[in-house]
């Protein structure tokens, strides 16, 4: 088990501070990160939430997931590794492949 969750389906109201105040009832929260798209600084609706320990997250899973917050059922569950991106460029076609 993780200690770091995955928080969907959130209001676009939930910022760090409330997320912070609903999962510290389930233990210490170490970091709250809120996805904002780049250009507008607007949340995404998901988030990720750091817990202390594996106990703390499992609890915060077992409750939250599936509750109200501002009135949207939300998701808790563990957040899954990030994959990695297959850097094997491939932009445009310029400079590649002159037939003169």
């Amino acid at each position: 088990m993780g200690r770091k969750l995955y928080v969907g389906n959130l209001p676009y109201s939930a910022n760090q501070q409330t997320l912070q105040e609903a999962f510290s009832q389930y233990g210490t929260v170490d970091s709250v990160n809120v996805i904002t798209d780049r250009d507008t600084g607007q949340s995404k609706g998901f988030a990720f939430v750091e817990m202390s320990s594996d106990s703390e997250a499992q609890k915060a899973i077992q409750e939250l997931n599936g509750s109200s917050l501002d009135g949207r059922e939300i998701k808790v569950n563990e957040a899954k590794p990030k994959a990695p991106r297959d850097n094997r460029g491939g932009g445009g076609g310029y400079g590649r492949g002159s037939r003169w």
